[in-house]
């Protein structure tokens, strides 16, 4: 009796706990809106990822307040700018010792795990299970670390991999009494962009639209134009980047890879398991063949960069959308769905050739936009849109929100919580702060502040002392500098003060005595 009547006691406390929602969070790393057909038809379909926009809201105008990797990972788990969690580039360590939003979750009684790319050079804190890829991390036979340190070798492809874990969590390892968190991270699409072999041999016949800019000449648009090294036609490589064969190039002088990247070459290719190895080179080996026969330079050469860069990031796309919907088949199999909020988004844009270009870093909109969509029966409804501008500040606060727990006053961002129930709501915000503080490590992107409204664009590129202005509505893909514009003057004049005000709602010192 005295059992029973403890039991019983108990009832009321899980089902209070099980009417907060789950949550969990997918984020895919360099996966630029565009590559999701929720979002542009044209380049690929993803039926999975695009289920939960079907299912749930899609956000037209999501962005970043930093694009790189690591501190956009920062920004989730404490809702602050990078310059006040103190992770401003790929290079910083990460203070777990600081208030996060999984140590806030936590003490609201949720369960809290992440599972997959963490990239903050520190353990995790304030998670009940993690299971993390070191560094980058590798899309072929990944090591993984485990909560007490040890590192083991997993057999298979990274996405599926860690989709197997991030399953097995949940259907083994968190405690059925308790609302949960899980964050799922993905490595792939990132660079160097290697996808499994079912996806390989779809996507290397298919032929992509080149973007309009593809072939843009970007001289005589300012230092940090002329200074960057994120060009498929110099910058992206042939063995390491394209998987072509080293011995292919070897008497052409202008493709000749040096010896770190054959070293690479052979190094990535060794990784696959060799009942597989054997098919991905004999289908890479056509790339090989193409440039031997016509040693391609200038615009040839970029033509066929650009359509083996978009089969091989497209395939891994391919897998994490395949990946995703076994996530959402379990949701639904075991009945969380109804109780779940899942959310889908990247780390940042990425450039798709637009100006020429691979990878992030930059203000303008490729880069610092990302995709993101929920999905949470009874609460927000099917196929719903919004115009509203958020940033990925906005993230913790949201969770928390949705918890029932406080939002601490140091979050820098806003709970999206009511434009999730009514995408007709709008934000106190009309316009969002940007800072890029990582140069010369990768790429040679300049560092840059910046402010965006509804309508226009400023960036600042301190270090040189030069100012970008753009009209978004006139000129969506922010090719017209109007800085020397006397139209625009009265514009400009605003958009300083407005960036000024930004700096300093937000406390950014960083740049305290560089606007004028």
């Amino acid at each position: 009796m005295k059992r029973l009547f403890v039991v019983l006691l108990a009832l009321p406390f899980i089902s209070i706990g099980q009417q907060r929602p789950n949550i969990i969070y997918i984020m895919s790393d360099d996966h630029d809106a565009n590559a999701i057909s929720a979002y542009n038809k044209s380049l690929i379909r993803t039926p999975n990822i695009d289920r939960i926009a079907k299912e749930g809201i899609l956000f037209n105008r999501s962005f970043v307040g930093n694009s790189i990797c690591g501190p956009a990972r920062a920004t989730l788990l404490t809702g602050m700018h990078s310059h006040k969690n103190g992770f401003i580039d790929n290079r910083s360590k990460f203070d777990g010792t600081q208030s996060t939003m999984p140590k806030l979750m936590q003490q609201a009684g949720y369960q809290t795990a992440v599972i997959g790319k963490w990239h903050l050079q520190s353990y995790p804190t304030g998670f009940d299970y993690w299971k993390i890829l070191p560094g980058q991390g590798l899309y072929y036979e990944p090591r993984i670390i485990g909560m007490k340190g040890d590192t083991a070798t997993y057999h298979g492809y990274a996405t599926d991999i860690i989709t197997d874990e991030a399953l097995g969590w949940l259907q083994q390892k968190r405690d059925n009494t308790k609302p949960f968190m899980l964050l799922l991270h993905h490595k792939a699409p990132h660079r160097y962009f290697f996808p499994p072999l079912k996806y390989i041999e779809q996507y290397h016949t298919k032929t992509f639209p080149e973007p309009a800019s593809l072939y843009i000449d970007t001289a005589g648009r300012g230092t940090a134009w002329r200074l960057q090294t994120m060009s498929i036609l110099p910058d992206m490589k042939l063995s390491s980047d394209l998987k072509v064969d080293p011995a292919y190039l070897m008497d052409i002088p202008w493709l000749k890879p040096d010896s770190s990247e054959i070293a690479y070459y052979h190094s990535i290719i060794n990784r696959i398991p060799i009942n597989e190895r054997k098919r991905i080179v004999e289908i890479y080996k056509e790339r090989g063949e193409i440039i031997q026969k016509l040693r391609p330079n200038g615009k040839e050469l970029l033509k066929y960069k650009y359509q083996w860069y978009m089969q091989d990031y497209l395939a891994c796309v391919a897998s994490v959308d395949e990946n995703v919907g076994r996530v959402l088949d379990y949701l639904d199999q075991s009945g969380l769905a109804k109780n779940t909020l899942v959310v889908y988004t990247s780390d940042q844009g990425f450039y798709l050739g637009q100006n020429g270009w691979f990878d992030k870093r930059w203000m303008y909109d490729v880069s610092m936009r990302s995709p993101l969509m929920a999905r949470w029966p009874g609460h927000i409804k099917s196929g719903t849109t919004t115009n509203t501008m958020v940033q990925n500040i906005d993230y913790a606060p949201t969770f928390l929100d949705i918890a029932g727990t406080n939002i601490p006053k140091e979050m820098q961002g806003l709970s999206l919580k009511t434009i999730l129930q009514d995408p007709s709501k709008t934000l106190s915000r009309n316009s969002l702060y940007y800072h890029f503080y990582e140069y010369k490590a990768d790429h040679t992107v300049l560092q840059h502040v910046g402010v965006r409204t509804d309508r226009y664009k400023l960036l600042y590129f301190y270090t040189v002392n030069e100012w970008q202005l753009f009209d978004l509505q006139k000129d969506p893909a922010e090719l017209n500098n109007l800085v020397s514009n006397k139209s625009y003057q009265t514009i400009l004049s605003d958009m300083k003060k407005e960036l000024i005000r930004l700096r300093d709602v937000y406390d950014d010192h960083e740049v305290a005595g560089e606007l004028k």
